[in-house]
């Protein structure tokens, strides 16, 4: 339930209260763009806290923001329509999901690093799920407005785009590391970072591993230079540029790393509030698979890819990166067909088995993912 018994006209609905959204909402309450904030999640107690602590926090930095907060239970569908019909939002921003994505990183090393191995993907039930229930939710209000996700926004879309539930756009994953790769481009050239331009089409797993590990590893991708506005005709080495991001362009990953994200987040939904188009790079646009570069306003959101590229050549290299993270196809029907090799890797270490996944199905997977999950990790519980 709201906060008040009116009806109030919200820009900006922020759902969930974990580490991603404690990053996102000082940046947002400090934002001149945004005047209007909700806050809402399943636990009113950390709904209120949350709120209070970055009102707080905006209050130091010299604003006094306007948050509100509200009660939402994503798996109450038809009580979440009625809360989204009753605060309106022109945009709703998903930061909520059945287990964070960071979570296997608290295990030991050694157990960590083998059950990455299975890759992302076959985690795609913790993320999509509760997504599956906002998209419904949002259709059943009524409500014209914008769904930006966080949850894993590179499959997560392309499987609810086959059921027109898709959310309008994603932030985190390639708008992670453009900032880096931007970087290292320009260090690599040997030029000031301003002149430097790149746009990136890659899927979930190139952006996480070349940080990580400093090259492409097994994926697809497709990388272009600009210096001064003008496409770099000249032979670059990717491996070179990609080798600086584990090392002198190395950064903080992890929880800790959170606020690379937020900042993803909030540079995509100020765009949406923009009257002109904002250049970004966002996975999961319109529904599409993977990441590409964007142009953002409040008008529209479409794609900036560069002339000597197609769209269904881009849509083509992240289907082909999306089998790295263990996403082999997606069916018009949404059903998710998982790589054998990484359901091979989840078997072995949790006896977890998911081969073929239909979108109907992706709670009961999720549950017994998450059980078999909490019975594997408790053992490192002391």
């Amino acid at each position: 339930m709201l906060n008040s018994s009116k009806e109030v006209d919200v820009d900006m609905l922020i759902i969930g209260t974990g580490n991603l959204c404690a990053n996102l909402l000082p940046l947002l309450a400090n934002s001149e763009k945004v005047t209007n904030l909700t806050l809402a999640g399943r636990s009113r107690d950390s709904v209120i806290r949350l709120a209070n602590l970055t009102q707080f926090t905006a209050f130091n930095l010299g604003n006094r923001s306007n948050l509100s907060t509200a009660e939402i239970d994503l798996n109450e569908i038809e009580q979440t329509a009625e809360t989204l019909s009753k605060i309106k939002p022109k945009i709703i921003f998903m930061g909520a999901s059945l287990q964070a994505a960071r979570l296997i990183t608290l295990l030991p090393k050694e157990h960590f690093e083998e059950i990455d191995k299975a890759e992302f993907g076959l985690w795609l039930p913790m993320q999509l799920s509760l997504n599956l229930n906002l998209m419904k939710s949002v259709k059943m209000s009524g409500i014209d407005c914008k769904v930006v996700n966080s949850a894993f926004p590179d499959a997560v879309g392309t499987v609810l785009s086959k059921v027109g539930l898709a959310p309008d756009i994603g932030v985190g994953n390639i708008g992670n590391i453009v900032p880096a790769l931007t970087h290292a481009a320009a260090m690599y050239l040997g030029l000031d970072l301003h002149r430097v331009e790149i746009k990136l089409i890659a899927s979930h797993y190139f952006t996480h591993y070349v940080h990580r590990f400093g090259n492409a590893g097994r994926a697809k991708y497709d990388l272009k230079i600009f210096v001064d506005g003008a496409l770099l005709s000249e032979s670059v080495d990717h491996a070179a540029i990609f080798s600086l991001l584990n090392g002198p362009l190395r950064r903080t990953g992890g929880t800790e790393g959170q606020i690379l994200t937020a900042s993803s987040a909030s540079k995509i939904l100020n765009a949406l509030t923009s009257s002109s188009h904002i250049k970004c790079h966002a996975p999961g646009p319109l529904g599409l698979p993977g990441g590409y570069p964007v142009l953002v306003s409040k008008d529209s959101i479409k794609l900036d890819l560069a002339a000597s590229l197609t769209q269904s050549d881009a849509i083509k290299i992240n289907e082909e990166c999306q089998k790295a993270d263990g996403i082999e196809k997606i069916d018009l029907d949404g059903t998710v067909h998982f790589c054998e090799r990484e359901v091979s890797i989840l078997k072995s270490i949790l006896n977890y088995e998911c081969k073929t996944m239909k979108l109907d199905d992706c709670f009961l997977w999720s549950n017994e993912l998450a059980a078999k999950y909490k019975e594997y990790s408790q053992q490192f519980r002391f």
